[in-house]
This record gives structure tokens, sequence and C-alpha cells, in this order.
């Protein structure tokens, strides 16, 4: 007898587009969300866009709260709720990069309340993913938590975000190309449930980037249109596996390692990309492309682009694997021979 069910959570209405910033209210109210909304954004993102998010929500008579957070923290996520409950609101709008958005996303997911995703750059797929990260100590702590209900991404307000961040979002999704191997590989050997829809919307997802990497230029609009649009579809990707590993393998957790090694040493995006140079190396997959287009996009490609010294990188590739229980091209780990000679035969190192 078949007896296999699944729960996807989507957003329902996804924005994007010039200027739409001014659509928030219109986007939410689609929603039938009650309640005051409770805007959690950062200082920058604030100035940028969630002052006049908070002003149209005020004009539309919805008595909007706003809440400054500093850090990516637990504490952060817990004052987020303490403010929540205080103003006794009715949804949450993350407005800013992953920080905002992913203490926004946890903050809602504990008060059972509903989400509202307005990224103000394009760097990396937590602005649409039912995940969110966040830093304790020597680590990081991937925490689940549902979705955004919608998305408003304006892109006139990305283009204009730093470069840095745009190319780390890219690198993030070019990583669905080792990501989705990995997951193979797991289900392969390790029995690991494997969803052939969800793999291939991210593997596309990785491909419509890598193809139009040469188009990817910076301060150009359609250029965060692009990637966008790519990192809603890699979050989508994972909302329908209900797992991140559909862009998340061996390169992730290489990123997570190096987290731990040498705290806020480089981008997560940047980061990962470097990992998906030799994570792709170790696959026996096209590994030279995969630089390429990093390189074509302006993204780390080395070791020295990430400031980060070569040691550190092949002590990262040796004990990656002790991150998490996840199975990947890293098997129980590598030895340092072969992490050095896959680092330098990538030109990593």
């Amino acid at each position: 007898m078949f007896d296999k069910s699944t729960w996807i959570r989507l957003p329902r209405n996804v924005v994007v587009g010039h200027g739409v910033l001014d659509q928030t209210v219109e986007a939410v109210s689609e929603l039938h969300l009650r309640g005051r909304p409770l805007v959690v954004t950062s200082p920058t993102p604030r100035r940028v866009a969630a002052d006049r998010v908070a002003e149209e929500f005020a004009a539309a008579g919805d008595d909007p709260e706003t809440v400054v957070v500093e850090d990516a923290s637990f504490d952060a996520v817990q004052r987020v709720i303490e403010v929540a409950r205080e103003a006794d609101v009715g949804y949450l709008v993350g407005v800013g990069g992953g920080k905002a958005i992913d203490i926004a996303k946890m903050a809602s997911h504990d008060l059972e309340t509903g989400f509202v995703s307005v990224p103000t750059a394009a760097s990396h797929d937590g602005i649409v993913s039912g995940r969110g990260s966040v830093p304790e100590g020597d680590t990081r702590h991937s925490v689940a938590a549902a979705p955004p209900l919608a998305v408003v991404a304006d892109t006139e307000i990305l283009a204009d975000a730093p470069w840095r961040l745009t190319t780390a979002g890219c690198a993030d999704i070019i990583s669905n190309y080792t990501a989705v191997k990995d997951w193979r590989l797991a289900n392969r050997l390790q029995g690991v449930e494997y969803s052939h829809y969800a793999a291939a919307l991210a593997e596309m997802t990785a491909e419509m980037l890598v193809g139009n990497a040469d188009t990817i230029k910076e301060g150009l609009e359609e250029s965060a249109w692009a990637v966008v649009k790519a990192l809603v579809s890699s979050g989508v990707a994972m909302s329908i596996a209900d797992s991140s590993r559909p862009a998340s393998g061996a390169e992730h957790l290489f990123s997570h390692q190096l987290d731990r090694m040498v705290p806020d040493a480089a981008l997560h995006g940047h980061q990962v990309g470097v990992g998906t140079i030799v994570a792709e190396y170790l696959h026996g997959g096209d590994w030279r492309g995969v630089r390429e287009a990093l390189a074509t996009i302006g993204a780390p490609t080395t070791a020295a682009e990430l400031s980060i010294d070569d040691a550190t990188v092949v002590a990262a590739l040796t004990s990656a694997h002790e991150i998490r229980d996840r199975y990947t091209i890293l098997g129980n780990g590598m030895s340092e021979a072969a992490a050095v000679e896959a680092a330098e035969t990538t030109g990593v190192i």
C-alpha cells in the first residue's frame, strides 16, 4: 500500500522587480495576516529600506513596531520575541540581509506567527528558505523554521548593495552543483531520502547562473534580477525537499568549519564558492568551469582571496566532515595529503 506523504511550505507571494518595496503592504494584505507588524532590521537596512516599509504600514493604519538588531545571535532572537510579545504584534517582517531575515524567521517560528522577507542584499538563499543560521561561540547553528509567507525583493535596492554581497549570493547558488552530487551520493551509500524534483530544480538554478555568469555585472539591476530569482528558486528547492540538502553539501561543511577556525574571515557565500571548486574536483566534475564562473562574477577562487592562509584551508578540509551528521564526498574525512593535493591542483592554495 502506498502511504508516502509530504507537506511543502512555499511563499504565497513573491514580488521581484524595480521599485517593488512600495508594494510590501499590498503583498502582505493578500495574506490576510492580522494584527500589528513588527519590522525586524539592522542599522544600514533600516536606513535603506526598513523605515520606508514601516512608514507604508503606518500609512495603511497598521501601527507597525520596529526593532533593530546589531548582531546575529540567539540573544537577538530572544529580544525580538520579547518585543513582539510586549507589542502584541501579529506577524514579523524581516528587512535586511541574512542577519535580520534569519532572526525574524527564527523568532516568528517560535512565536508561531507569519513572517515576510524583504531582502536588501542578494547574499544567500536564506531570503526564502525554511532555515535560519546563527553563530554561537566557535560554531554556527542551522535551525529549522517556516519559510516566509511572502518575499518582496526590490532589484533597485539589491543592485545598490555592496557588490561583494551579490557575488557571495552567486557563489552560494553555484554550490548547488556539488550539494546535489553529495545528496545523490548519500542516497546511494547511506539510503538518505532523495527528491528528484528538488534536485533538478537546484541544479537548474546553478546552471542558469553559471550559463549567464558573464552577464552578472556590478551596478546592473538586470543582474540583481537574475541573482534574486536564482536565490528564490534555490530556497523553493529546499522547501520541496524539506531539507537543506539541495543547496548544502561538503562545500557548506567546509565553510562552517572555516567559521569555527577563523570567524568572520570571509563571507559565507565566498567560502562556499571556494569549497565548491574543491568538492567538484573530488567528485571528478568540471571544477575548472566552476572556478571560471566564480572568477567571471568576481567571487574569490583562492584561499588568498578569502584572506585565509593555506594551512587553515587544508585543516578545514580534513575536519569538515565532523561538523554534522551529513554524508558527503568527504566521507569520514580526508587525509592531509589528499587535502593538499586537491587544493593545490585546483589552485585554491
